[in-house]
């Protein structure tokens, strides 16, 4: 297991570096910054102060050098638009999201492993057809769409939730719905193959020979053994959640992460994009190694 953990921590640093490593060319060979921060109707002489004042001047390694040994020690610099430190912008933000994604994890398998494990007992029948008639139908909608659709009907018709904002519990509730119904189908259609591979399995069949209750048969043995790549596709999703995030905040106009990712984008402030990136980058990346480690605990076949 010790020898497991360590070539996973060890691709999961060599990831997190190359992404460190792509995310900051992808934004440095895009264009020419300090033109980009100045505007359209900056002087030459002013363009070139920028290009002094934030090391633009400088090579490119001796730049990612500087800003890498500066990430290190979580210092991310100075937002060019809100003039404040960007460590404590992305502070302020993350809890938001942070709390978004987890309720719409929550939505997502509360929903989908239940609908899993009955389209997989009740296979070819009209409840397996609808599992999945619904499981396309989550990831056939732009999520954006159906954000929208629900503040139609929810907010604007019946008037149940707010609109938009991060107040009260109530504002998580529509943006979360939204999110989770995109994570849905994916964790249903594999709770679904998971448990038809189990129920057919011989250790069932023996537990169904000794006569023991079906329900006790489908919780204990064949869920027990069906969740455990479920485990895995969860981490996946969340990191797909905050990164997707970025949609959904800015249909809700929820104050988070993506919120400011957004608003960042638009006014070309690199060094929040850039350490946005970072910071979602890492929590997947954690999330991954995670759920990699649990699942080699709950089965030692994955460790070889």
């Amino acid at each position: 297991m010790l020898r497991f953990a360590l070539r996973r921590v060890l691709v999961a640093l060599s990831v997190a570096v190359t992404v460190s490593v792509a995310s900051f060319l992808l934004l440095h060979l895009s264009g020419d910054l300090a033109t980009a921060i100045a505007g359209p109707d900056a002087t030459g002489a002013q363009i070139e102060a920028i290009r002094t004042q934030y090391g633009l001047d400088r090579p490119l390694l001796a730049q990612f050098a500087a800003w890498a040994w500066k990430a290190l020690h979580l210092d991310f610099g100075q937002s060019f638009y809100f003039r404040e430190q960007v460590t404590d912008l992305i502070a302020a933000r993350l809890p938001v999201t942070l709390i978004l994604g987890v309720v719409a994890l929550a939505v997502a398998l509360f929903v989908a492993i239940p609908l899993g494990v009955l389209a997989a007992v009740r296979r070819d029948t009209w409840i397996d057809r609808a599992a999945l008639f619904v499981s396309v139908l989550g990831q056939a909608m732009p999520t954006f769409w159906f954000g929208l659709a629900l503040i139609i009907v929810f907010s604007v018709n019946l008037r149940w939730l707010p609109v938009s904002g991060n107040a009260t519990w109530k504002h998580f509730v529509l943006p979360a719905v939204a999110l989770g119904y995109y994570a849905m189908p994916a964790v249903m259609r594999l709770t679904r193959n998971g448990m038809l591979e189990v129920l057919s399995s011989d250790f069932v069949r023996t537990a169904r020979a000794k006569g023991l209750p079906p329900r006790k048969i489908l919780v204990r043995h064949a869920l027990r053994n069906a969740v455990i790549p479920v485990i895995a596709l969860a981490a996946v999703q969340f990191g797909f959640m905050l990164g997707g995030s970025i949609v959904v905040e800015a249909v809700f106009s929820l104050q988070g992460l993506g919120q400011l990712a957004w608003e960042s984008i638009a006014r070309n402030d690199f060094p929040v994009v850039q350490a946005i990136v970072l910071v979602l980058a890492m929590i997947y990346i954690a999330l991954t190694l995670a759920a990699d480690l649990l699942n080699a605990l709950l089965d030692p076949r994955l460790r070889q």
